[in-house]
């Protein structure tokens, strides 16, 4: 079967804008998708969050070990308007267990990429085809002495491109300190380590799964209501920087003659980095803006680069409600826009007495 042109676009584009590993890596592995954002909130911080000790719910599944009794019984549920009417539909949800001193998430990630005509090598039409990925995820984590906390996610990831389908189960490892005295919260965490289940093509060899291993340092500032973030991803390998054949130049007989022979050291460090900061407007409101800098380089040309790169954000806080917002710029050919709603169970919908051994209603402080 083949597909028409309109599918093979949306996989060439997906192989490109959704992989942070852009040229280098991009492409080369299944269940890119895993690696996307899961909610506006990171988003607007560029696209990772292993360190970020908000009281966000949908920022845990960055980091396991983000888990923790503060976001008991929230719930995040939120919608990504992406490009070429592309649906990503993404809920997390936690729980603390005072009797297991452990708490518990699970997620779901669904992307619909929609329905596609279908055609053999003659332009025949022989119907309607789908292309969706899913994954769900299992999370524990606990406290280990003062500022530790440490966290496993299980995940099953499934595919169906057309007439061809793949499954995988996966786990990420994470583990984060947090010293609320200084404001200071690091994180590290291992992402997306598994085995496919099932193969797209039975005959050719499993394809490899969308590793990374991302460190990320938040700092709030003590008299300003900033918090500063970096993040650094693909620690697992140090060049990722794609070499460009328009860096060489060509004589008249289309030979090369002088090679890029520079180091590009800066551009090589830059492009494991995300910076960015979230301001704190009264207690309600913030303001995010985030860069990344392999985003702007792989997705950008060189003759306009605009805004790609760059992610903006804001957030309400209420009592029982969350709303998240935000606008990100993967290419010049415009942005993507993100929306979000964290929900309060406990605070919405009161339980009597009869349920209390359920800890419905217990409040944690955030850490």
């Amino acid at each position: 079967m083949k597909i028409t042109y309109k599918i093979y676009s949306t996989v060439v584009l997906l192989s490109c804008a959704l992989s942070l590993q852009a040229q280098v890596v991009g492409g080369t592995r299944a269940f890119e998708f895993l690696n996307m954002s899961n909610s506006p909130h990171t988003s607007a911080l560029g696209g990772l969050a292993p360190a970020n000790p908000e009281q966000d719910v949908s920022l845990a599944l960055q980091n396991p070990a983000l888990f923790r009794p503060g976001i008991h019984n929230q719930l995040s549920a939120n919608h990504n308007l992406y490009y070429a009417d592309i649906g990503i539909t993404n809920l997390q949800y936690a729980y603390h267990s005072p009797r297991l001193e452990t708490t518990f998430g699970v997620g779901l990630q669904s992307i619909n990429y929609g329905t596609f005509q279908a055609a053999d090598i003659y332009g025949t039409y022989l119907g309607n085809v789908r292309a969706n990925d899913m994954a769900v995820s299992l999370s524990a984590s606990r406290q280990y002495k003062e500022h530790w906390r440490y966290g496993v996610t299980l995940k099953w990831a499934n595919s169906v491109l057309a007439d061809r389908s793949a499954s995988a189960l996966l786990g990420d490892v994470g583990v984060v300190y947090f010293d609320t005295a200084n404001n200071i919260t690091i994180g590290i965490v291992a992402k997306n380590m598994g085995f496919m289940i099932k193969k797209y093509n039975p005959a050719n060899p499993a394809e490899p799964l969308p590793f990374d291993l991302n460190i990320g340092f938040t700092k709030q500032l003590k008299n300003v209501p900033l918090k500063l973030f970096v993040v650094a991803h693909h620690l697992y390998q140090w060049d990722i920087r794609y070499n460009n054949p328009a860096d060489k130049k060509s004589n008249i007989f289309g030979a090369d003659t002088v090679a890029d022979t520079k180091s590009h050291f800066a551009d090589k460090l830059f492009r494991h980095v995300i910076v960015g900061g979230e301001l704190t407007i009264g207690k309600r409101l913030t303001v995010t803006v985030a860069y990344n800098h392999l985003r702007r380089n792989e997705l950008s040309t060189l003759e306009t680069k605009g805004l790609a790169g760059f992610s903006f954000g804001g957030g309400l806080y209420l009592n029982k409600f969350q709303v998240h917002y935000a606008r990100s710029f993967m290419a010049t050919a415009g942005a993507y826009n993100e929306f979000g709603l964290n929900i309060a169970l406990d605070k919405l919908f009161k339980v009597g007495d009869k349920t209390e051994p359920w800890h419905w209603n217990n409040d944690y402080n955030n850490w």
